[in-house]
């Protein structure tokens, strides 16, 4: 085994090491809590869905490519390839709709009582089962050119042709315009919630700067406190926020060169560098997400929601 490879699987192995066990026990700590009261919240219920799919990710793409790097064991045939790539990229950009879901229901729990933005909420809330549904359907049916093109790796030069070289596998379209139409669907679909995303974010903050500045006007400027729990979510919002940007940011625009060049790269670097830095993403997010449980506009109202009155 080269170093390359020996890298790489270190690599993989680590995310392994942190992703498996921190989502599995995010999971089951849920669990635990929808059985002892019955019922969980639609925050809660949200979460659940994003661990659970950001643990398909890790399982998946991650610890198959460590078995199959330190020849443990491969499923990276034709048929491996098609599973395989299909249900990471299904899951992937589930993880991202369920983010922006997440960012979208904490935006509107900061609404005020008998407003529009609240009603939307609860209906958001009442119809989560169906928009869970809807997610997974849309995202499936985006993700389903490897079921098609996905092949196992082989020394064919016609597949640097119109491929794309992910080690294991290879996607090979039948042609540049199909390769390019599949890349811009999967582009278009993880950059509208990424947007959609970053605008509930801004709301978000924008409504947290306010409150604060409300309650300091309230307690009055003459004492000097520690930070403030609108402080603190505010900057596990934006830290959430960024991270999330900058590394699905730096995936997509690698991913959007691959798809410029005339002929695949006879080399997965890029490609690897893409899903690590992705992947990597989901185990910043479970680290920060218990903080972010925390800190959320809930706790905040709950606290001191009598300033809006």
């Amino acid at each position: 085994m080269n170093s390359d490879a020996m890298t790489r699987g270190l690599l993989f192995l680590s995310l392994v090491v942190t992703g498996v066990p921190g989502n599995t026990a995010v999971i089951c700590a849920f669990l635990s809590v929808a059985y002892h009261e019955g019922r969980l919240s639609p925050a809660d219920a949200i979460v659940l869905h994003l661990t659970s799919a950001n643990l398909m990710v890790v399982c998946v793409r991650c610890l198959l490519e460590v078995l199959a790097t330190f020849e443990i064991h491969n499923v990276f045939d034709d048929t491996g390839c098609k599973a395989v790539i299909f249900v990471y990229r299904s899951s992937r950009s589930l993880s991202i709709w369920l983010t922006f879901l997440l960012s979208a229901y904490q935006c509107l729990s900061v609404a005020p009582p008998g407003s529009r933005w609240a009603a939307a909420r609860a209906l958001l809330a009442q119809y989560l089962a169906f928009i869970f549904l809807a997610l997974w359907l849309i995202n499936t049916s985006m993700s389903a050119a490897p079921l098609l093109f996905a092949i196992g790796a082989r020394n064919d030069s016609r597949l640097l042709q119109n491929g794309i070289n992910v080690e294991f596998c290879f996607l090979s379209f039948p042609s540049k315009l199909s390769r390019d139409a599949n890349g811009a669907a999967q582009v278009g679909r993880d950059v509208v919630p990424m947007a959609l995303m970053a605008t509930a974010s801004l709301v978000l903050l924008a409504f947290l700067y306010r409150h604060s500045r409300q309650v300091k006007g309230l307690r009055g400027g003459g004492a000097r406190q520690g930070p403030s729990a609108e402080r603190r979510a505010a900057v596990t919002v934006v830290t959430l926020v960024t991270l999330y940007l900058l590394f699905y940011g730096v995936d997509n625009g690698l991913w959007v060169y691959t798809l410029t060049v005339p002929q695949t790269l006879g080399s997965s670097l890029y490609i690897h560098t893409m899903r690590f830095s992705n992947i990597r993403t989901l185990v910043h997010r479970l680290t920060l997400s218990g903080r972010s449980q925390c800190f959320s506009p809930d706790v905040v109202l709950r606290v001191s929601c009598s300033s809006f009155h």
